[in-house]
């Protein structure tokens, strides 16, 4: 029973990240006017509203270039982890595109959160760390893969 709970101990942590980023990634492609480059609730003038406050105003001033794409890079890659995550299919490549995103989002959407720890990024960052560390390894494609590959290195008897 605990070495069952042990290799599953990451499934609920995996699902809700995988379930929160599918969900955000199809949010912002549904939104009206979220990826405009202006207007009232746009990518743009969330992107202008936190430029001044951010930790690293040079990665603002990157999705300033093209705020529209900026917005679909974003909401896709979002969905790209999220499917991911949910599939087990490169877990650990999934969950550093989820870090990065968070940390992303961190260091310039939420980094004027006072106290810091009001600010939801950095703690879906700290989530995704033990999913780049251990991967997926149970109910995941990787798992099946990796059984796979296996079985097919055992020694074959003669018939």
């Amino acid at each position: 029973m605990r070495a069952a709970a042990s290799r599953h101990a990451l499934l609920p942590l995996r699902i809700f990240l995988g379930v929160t980023f599918v969900y955000a990634g199809l949010d912002k492609l549904t939104t009206s006017g979220f990826l405009a480059s202006s207007g009232t609730g746009s990518i743009g003038e969330t992107m202008h509203a936190v430029r001044d406050m951010a930790a690293a105003p040079w990665l603002v001033d990157l999705a300033l270039h093209s705020p529209s794409g900026f917005g679909y890079a974003l909401a896709l890659g979002e969905l790209a982890v999220g499917l991911g995550t949910l599939a087990g299919l490169l877990g650990r490549l999934a969950a550093l595109g989820g870090a990065v995103i968070s940390l992303s989002l961190w260091l310039t959407v939420s980094w004027q959160a006072e106290p810091y720890y009001y600010g939801n990024d950095l703690a879906y960052l700290m989530a995704w760390l033990p999913l780049v560390l251990a991967g997926t390894p149970a109910l995941s494609l990787d798992a099946a893969r990796s059984r796979r590959r296996a079985a097919g290195r055992a020694p074959r008897l003669p018939i």
